[in-house]
């Protein structure tokens, strides 16, 4: 490792299953230091986690980040999109937070569709049609299933909002984690009153929606980083990720983690009424088109135990085919879906139905992804999409083979796998270098 030469800055990904910390040399772009510490998600019908572990996951990997940690000049967290955290007066978590991947508010997504005048007016005004997913219909859910904890709830935050608030004490957001919760309109850059009147949510219960480059705060003393260190704004997961990549517009990704996610850079806001597309919006002041399959590498994964096989055992031929929608499926929107498996013969081996589920995996996210490409808003296709241009495959699946010849061979396209792994704090790392640049 060569010398530093500094400034150091930390970027963060709390996700789903656990807390990274990186200090990063925002000179050479060189990791210094690393820390991690797990979450615990619930198990049932739902799926949650209490912010609270968030929190002490992050004191546990900047711990592990040792001195250049005490050293850093910057801060930033990037974090799962779409989870419902409610805060009482105390500042303290009133329940466990509402994750991304809970899908028990299916029938609120149904009728606040279809209260707003459809889908086609939410993709107009949001750029997305609200899925289970999103958060807007995870308090709709919370206000009819728990109306004391919504009554109890002094602020709302998305789960990078949290981790940033515990860092400044400013209830702060970005328009890119915001633009998934569904009470955030792209059209107008601003929270829509409309919506929020209709699930009965107060707009001061909301943080402040900071401009791309604009910092969050400072970090307040008696936390394990240095007094008056800068925070920037952060973000959702996927645009951190982008931020990590350096995306260029038009540049295809592939996310294989828990969840899938297909997504491109694009200049064009985007307005998809079938509900495929999420218009979300980026980090830096474009647009970040996205699907979201729920079933990828958990699925595939749970498939292999079942049929008692390493992940990579998979063989060719036979007939099987497999949907793994074993949580549901937000692409196609089929929240109540289970999976199925059809093809069965005498001859049909463990290791076919298992590239069965990779085939089902992939064959979803790869039409997500060609509607992603093609472009949903009034322009149409954008011109910089290059059909030839190499998949981007990030995530935990990126590093298994069966995963990258899967996609190679129903894609019919080159896959590249970037060497750097760790892309949502290494995004993160970039927003909080941006901040030093802009001094």
């Amino acid at each position: 490792m060569s010398a530093p030469e500094g400034p150091f800055v930390i970027g963060v990904d709390s996700s789903t299953q656990s807390t990274k910390a990186l200090v990063v040399d925002a000179a050479t772009g060189e990791v210094v230091a690393r820390g991690q510490a797990p979450h615990t998600v619930t198990a049932g019908p739902g799926h949650e986690s209490d912010p609270e572990e968030w929190w002490r996951a992050l004191g546990k990997a900047l711990e592990q980040c040792g001195r250049p940690a005490q050293e850093a000049a910057a801060v930033s967290v990037g974090g799962q999109q779409h989870g419902l955290v409610t805060l009482g007066a105390d500042g303290r978590p009133v329940r466990p937070a509402l994750l991304w991947n809970d899908v028990r508010s299916a029938a609120q997504s149904e009728r606040l569709i279809g209260q707003l005048g459809g889908p086609g007016v939410w993709a107009e005004r949001f750029g997305s049609v609200p899925a289970p997913a999103f958060t807007v219909t995870k308090w709709a859910w919370l206000c009819e299933n728990e109306p004391q904890s919504a009554a109890a709830t002094a602020s709302v935050r998305l789960p990078h909002d949290y981790l940033t608030e515990r860092l400044t004490g400013q209830g702060t957001t970005d328009r890119g984690d915001a633009s998934g919760t569904g009470w955030w309109a792209g059209a107008s850059g601003a929270y829509d009153e409309e919506v929020l009147e209709l699930i009965g949510l107060e707009p001061h219960l909301l943080p402040r929606v900071l401009a791309p480059g604009e910092a969050a705060g400072t970090v307040r003393a008696g936390l394990p980083l240095p007094a008056a260190a800068l925070v920037a704004a952060g973000t959702g997961d996927n645009m951190a990720a982008a931020l990590g990549l350096g995306l260029r517009p038009g540049q295809p990704v592939l996310s294989l983690g828990t969840s899938g996610t297909v997504y491109a850079v694009s200049a064009g806001r985007p307005a998809d009424a079938t509900g495929t597309v999420a218009g979300f919006a980026d980090a830096r002041g474009d647009w970040l088109p996205l699907a979201c399959t729920l079933n990828c590498t958990l699925a595939v994964d749970r498939v292999a135990a079942l049929l008692s096989l390493d992940r990579e055992a998979v063989e060719g031929g036979g007939e099987a085919v497999l949907l793994p929608f074993l949580d549901g499926e937000r692409t196609p929107n089929l929240p109540y879906a289970s999976g199925l498996l059809s093809g069965l013969r005498h001859e049909t081996t463990a290791g076919q139905v298992l590239q069965a589920a990779y085939d089902g995996a992939v064959f979803a996210l790869l039409r997500a992804l060609g509607q992603v490409l093609d472009g949903q808003g009034p322009e149409g296709r954008p011109e910089e999409v290059d059909d030839d241009a190499p998949l981007l495959l990030i995530g935990g699946g990126a590093k298994g083979t069966a995963w990258r010849e899967t996609v190679r061979r129903l894609s019919g396209r080159p896959v590249q796998v970037p060497r750097a792994e760790e892309l949502v704090a290494l995004g993160a790392a970039a927003q909080a270098a941006a901040l030093l640049l802009e001094e």
